[in-house]
């Protein structure tokens, strides 16, 4: 049966006040309205359904079995209208809670800041708090509820248990380098051992990627590597040497930009990853989570213009 549009909230507001206290005139008393306007709500809704839904009685009021099934619909349809008002109420007037959102340092440098302007711009919504850290830690605070949401890389299928992720976009990694550095004449990805190489630690979440990258490329062992999740340190290191960072392009996208580093033009399709928005699966969202989300995505679009626009 499609649902037929004849069907209001009067009706089923009309159905359950009568289900719950089993009269009519009880019922009638707490809509502040006449009996005779129940009897004829109630009539009105079992012609749409072509259905009996009570038997009326002296005794009272009783759900037949087609009304039961239609209770049960009913009122999680009419709760879950509720609770879609509650929220709005709640994301526009805020509350004393805090969003709590965990975030790669590429995604912060990079989409969260966007994100955050439009979420502001709503004029609703929580307070947010904003932490960034390793993706696996991040995870894992998300999992125990320290964090009410993680934009980051996909975890491990391991790191994944009990939450969910819904990509937003897809990011590379980057070897940037100072401008002049003698790499931008002749890029060679095998000239790394020449240099000192700023190199993801193993508990970023690029490490695995540009492992596989090295692989690729037929490098081994890299005699003069430091291994740093430190952004101040990388960005200060490699403007005042000739060192190369390995890095995710969106920690660098702004120095990119303005010219304060440069990215060497070498092959790293390999590292392409997914980046997006992981949650709890057995929770649901809440309104201010929503707001975040859907700000989330909107800076995913622009980001994305942004990029076939360049």
């Amino acid at each position: 049966m499609l649902f037929d549009q004849r069907i209001k909230l009067r009706h089923l507001q009309a159905f359950l006040e009568v289900a719950r206290r089993q009269s009519l005139t009880e019922a009638a008393d707490a809509l502040h309205v006449t009996q005779p306007a129940v009897s004829k709500t109630i009539k009105e809704l079992e012609d749409i359904l072509g259905a009996a839904l009570m038997e009326r009685s002296r005794a009272g009021v009783f759900l037949t079995a087609e009304g039961d099934i239609f209770h049960h619909y009913a009122s999680m349809s009419v709760a879950a209208l509720q609770q879609g008002l509650d929220g709005i109420e709640q994301a526009r007037f805020g509350s004393d809670k805090l969003l709590n959102i965990g975030a790669l340092p590429s995604v912060a440098a990079s989409m969260i800041p966007q994100a955050v302007s439009h979420y502001m711009q709503k004029g609703i919504g929580t307070p947010l708090s904003i932490v960034t850290g390793p993706n696996g830690h991040l995870l894992d605070q998300l999992r125990v509820g320290a964090l009410d949401v993680v934009v980051g890389r996909l975890g491990q299928p391991e790191a994944m248990q009990g939450l969910s992720f819904q990509q937003l976009y897809t990011e590379h990694v980057s070897l940037v380098v100072r401008p002049g550095h003698p790499l931008t004449k002749e890029p060679d990805i095998a000239q790394l051992k020449e240099f000192t190489v700023l190199y993801p630690n193993r508990s970023a979440a690029i490490r695995p990627l540009v492992e596989r990258l090295m692989v690729a490329n037929g490098i081994g062992n890299l005699p003069r590597r430091v291994e740093t999740v430190s952004n101040a340190f990388g960005r200060a290191f490699t403007r005042s040497s000739d060192a190369v960072w390995i890095i995710s392009q969106g920690v660098v996208a702004t120095d990119l930009k303005e010219g304060t580093l440069v990215e060497l033009p070498l092959d790293t399709a390999i590292t392409l990853g997914p980046v997006g928005v992981s949650i709890r699966t057995e929770e649901p969202q809440t309104p201010d989570l929503m707001l975040f989300t859907a700000s989330l995505r909107e800076a995913a679009e622009e980001r994305g213009r942004n990029a076939r626009e360049a």
